[in-house]
């Protein structure tokens, strides 16, 4: 019987057969700006089988037309690095449905989540016209993976199940595999993060930068030219991909960067050889140009509102929609709303790691967790911060995933002052000092210094509500704001008490996307940074976890992780969410808040209510940007 994940991976789309091609349609941006004169016509460009896009089917959506450029406002010249989140090119990747797709190659295969093999587009060419085939995954697999001075940790760790990497072999010029001896269900969502793992690079124009290819005397003037210290520093600068920076390095996605920093406004232009058509034919993408104006953070807001973006979605937030909103009878804009996939809009984060060893005897038991959640009144969060349109909840997943189920959502969540005294008392803090504040067993005021980055104002508007809420249980919070870096550096170091942060990146999980957000995976995670980062460092740095519940989670974890099947993955996915949710190692507040999204009056294809966030949804990814176009009869 074959499953949903491998009818998924067997299917590419219709495909557009090579007699059609003839009909294609361009775009005359090629032409106009003498792109086309060094170019061979559409249907050579197009792989033999394009993956067509069907619009006309969705809702919402209609078949657009050519031309236009679209204007993004950044905050900074390393926010060029949301172009290759949202144009969202994979290897395989999510639809807006959160299923899996083929997507750069025609098809894939799994079997029994060991054996991975993908068989590419035939003629699918680079935006450079150079052939995307097997070659380009070879030269990363032994040229830069197994090379111990551009990788000197060897094989990225994602890769390595058991202490073991996967066997590569290429098959054809067009067909790659990679098997691991026990399942590894992660494979496939970590090639379809918004920040994938890389198995492929343009190997034509990254061999000029490797010694294995190039003569010691060209490589020397190559790396004097680009002012680096080697050939390392030379390959890792003209292959960065995370901020495409590099105009000369190849891409597969929608749009390729033509200007180098610095600048204020970097030119992203349409990729002449990129693998998606719609229904017609019509070579995707449909919009020519894309800017990414450089600005202050602070002001992008304000600008936004005068026009001068035509889409945007970084650097807003649900305080300026009022201002939005009104900007509208002003200027060719509309704003919709989208819902945050944030387990919680912000959680509280008692650090089970600090130094301090009265608080961290008190953030281990779990009554005192379930006391200060229970002392929260997330109801007048919503009101007074989000005018009641957000969910009060636990930091958990939302009804839009195949998992929710409302007892997560409400676990230790409702205002229960009464029951938060007792349990508090429970737990030994039972003596009250001055101000009717309670006591710690040292004798110290029970005070709480809750550190923030104040990089918005929705954090502090809701700490000075909760401020009331536990002074009533008697405990009393101060707020000190820290920069970014030091306050992770602080939270590592088990120098803070307790911090705050959005919760759970991915609030709408399906049972093949890996739970490891509720386990410690990663020094990241201020709830236990040190256990997370024994676990990411694979025992090398932090320390290894001593509660029984958070041994429990990675022992679950790793359970999902050699699972073969998704009813097995949905099980240890549910009894995972019900540990975490009801040992409140997190305290969250309100989810599914509201997030501004603001596009030209004209733009087509631009969901009215999309999901927002950064994993699985690649911010707009989802929603291919690439289909987005221009009605000049609006």
């Amino acid at each position: 019987m074959i499953t949903r994940r491998q009818a998924l991976a067997l299917l590419a789309g219709t495909m557009l057969p090579k007699a059609a091609l003839g009909a294609s349609l361009d775009s005359t941006y090629l032409s106009e700006s003498g792109i086309a004169g060094t170019l061979p016509p559409l249907s050579e460009r197009l792989p033999r089988n394009p993956r067509v896009v069907h619009l006309a089917g969705e809702e919402g959506k209609l078949i657009g037309r050519h031309g236009g450029t679209l204007r993004i406002l950044i905050g900074g010249q390393r926010d060029i690095r949301y172009m290759p989140i949202i144009s969202y090119a994979r290897l395989v990747g999510y639809n807006e449905k959160l299923e899996m797709e083929p997507d750069l190659v025609e098809r894939f295969e799994v079997e029994a989540d060991r054996i991975f093999t993908f068989h590419l587009r035939e003629g699918h060419r680079w935006s450079d016209g150079s052939p995307f085939t097997a070659e380009d995954f070879r030269y990363v697999w032994e040229d830069m993976f197994l090379n111990k001075e551009l990788y000197r940790g060897g094989i990225p760790s994602s890769l390595i199940i058991n202490g073991t990497a996967p066997h590569f072999e290429v098959l054809d010029e067009r067909t790659v595999r990679y098997s691991w001896e026990v399942p590894n269900p992660d494979f496939l969502t970590d090639i379809a993060s918004p920040s994938p793992l890389r198995l492929m690079m343009p190997a034509a124009y990254l061999k000029q930068f490797h010694p294995k290819y190039q003569n010691p005397e060209a490589l020397k003037e190559l790396i004097a030219k680009a002012r680096v210290e080697d050939w390392i520093a030379l390959h890792q600068k003209q292959s960065r991909t995370v901020r495409p920076e590099n105009p000369d390095l190849p891409t597969l996605d929608a749009w390729r960067n033509t200007t180098p920093p610095p600048s204020g406004r970097f030119v992203f232009e349409r990729n002449p050889y990129y693998h998606r058509v719609d229904e017609e034919g019509r070579q995707l993408p449909y919009i020519d140009r894309v800017y990414f104006d450089v600005s202050s953070s602070d002001l992008i807001a304000a600008k936004t509102g005068t026009g001068e973006s035509d889409l945007q979605f970084t650097n807003l937030d649900f305080a300026d929609y009022t201002f939005l909103k009104n900007a509208e009878d002003r200027y060719p804009i509309k704003v919709d709303l989208w819902k945050r996939i944030q387990g919680s809009r912000m959680a509280l984060y008692p650090n089970l790691n600090c130094k301090d060893p009265v608080w961290n005897r008190l953030w281990r038991d779990v009554r005192v967790r379930r006391a200060l959640s229970l002392a929260v009144n997330r109801r007048e969060i919503n009101m007074a911060v989000f005018f009641g349109l957000a969910a009060e909840s636990a930091n958990t997943i939302l009804p839009q995933s195949p998992l929710f189920r409302l007892h997560y959502r409400n676990a230790w969540a409702q205002y229960d002052p009464a029951e938060a005294n007792r349990l508090l008392d429970e737990a030994g803090l039972d003596k009250r000092g001055a101000g009717d504040i309670r006591l710690l067993p040292d004798g110290r005021h029970a005070r709480i210094i809750i550190e923030i980055t104040g990089e918005n104002s929705i954090e502090t508007d809701i700490l000075e509500l909760i401020h009331d809420h536990w002074l009533e249980v008697g405990i009393k919070i101060f707020v000190r704001t820290s920069q970014r870096e030091l306050l992770r550096r602080r939270v590592k170091g088990g120098e803070t008490i307790m911090t705050v942060f959005h919760g759970l990146d991915n609030g709408v999980p399906t049972a093949d996307m890996s739970p490891e957000e509720l386990a410690p995976t990663s020094d990241d995670q201020m709830q236990w940074p040190l256990w997370g980062l024994h676990a990411y460092s694979g025992g090398s740095d932090g320390k290894p976890a001593d509660m029984p519940e958070a041994i429990r989670l990675s022992a679950l974890l790793d359970e999902w992780r050699l699972s073969e099947s998704a009813a097995e993955r949905e099980v240890i996915w549910h009894h995972m969410l019900e540990l975490y949710t009801d040992q409140v190692f997190t305290i969250g507040t309100v989810n599914a808040t509201l997030q501004p999204v603001v596009r030209a009056r004209n733009l087509r294809n631009v969901p009215q209510d999309g999901l927002y966030g950064y994993d699985p949804m690649s911010y707009l990814g989802v929603y291919r940007p690439d289909t987005f176009w221009y009605d000049k009869d609006a």
